[in-house]
């Protein structure tokens, strides 16, 4: 990975846990911030890979992990972000690349990233985390970050296509 590519990716990375953790916190639903880190994430494995989505999952699950106001064990989201950037990386790879694709691939990374945030406070035994608290908030999870991407997911294949332009490109009409 080049040095430009890398320093985009962290750019994006510190504005989306930003906009998540600053302007969105504002905006909650019943408790529920869209998950922007996670459309990042979702983009940049969908231009990239699973291999580039993993790697920048876990940067920007730990980034969620260690800002401020994290409650929870570190680690938690860094795991959630590498499963689901890794996973929807996989979907570059389909041969019918269109905008209900990508709708349909930030749906399932919604569920899978919060239902695996919400399991391992489970596993670790976190008092905030409880059944009926994760069968309430994974419908607003997935509706709120499916309503965004439209705006997010278009804006990230943009840059990361000017960054570093591949021959295979994801097209996000």
């Amino acid at each position: 990975m080049s040095v430009l590519r890398a320093a985009v990716a962290g750019l994006l990375v510190l504005l989306a846990v930003n906009l998540q953790i600053g302007f969105f916190s504002h905006l909650t639903i019943d408790g529920v911030v869209p998950d922007v880190a996670l459309l990042v994430v979702v983009g940049a494995a969908l231009v990239r890979g699973p291999e580039y989505g993993a790697a920048l999952g876990f940067a920007a699950g730990l980034a969620l992990d260690l800002a401020p106001p994290a409650d929870h064990t570190a680690g938690r989201w860094a795991l959630a972000l590498v499963i689901t950037g890794y996973v929807a990386g996989l979907v570059r790879n389909d041969a019918d690349r269109s905008a209900v694709v990508s709708v349909l691939t930030v749906a399932a990374s919604a569920f899978t990233a919060t239902s695996v945030f919400a399991l391992s406070g489970l596993a670790l035994g976190d008092p905030g985390v409880t059944t009926e608290l994760v069968i309430d908030v994974l419908p607003i999870a997935v509706l709120y970050d499916v309503a965004l991407t439209p705006l997010v997911l278009p804006a990230v294949a943009w840059v990361m296509h000017r960054v570093a332009p591949m021959s295979h490109r994801w097209a996000y009409p």
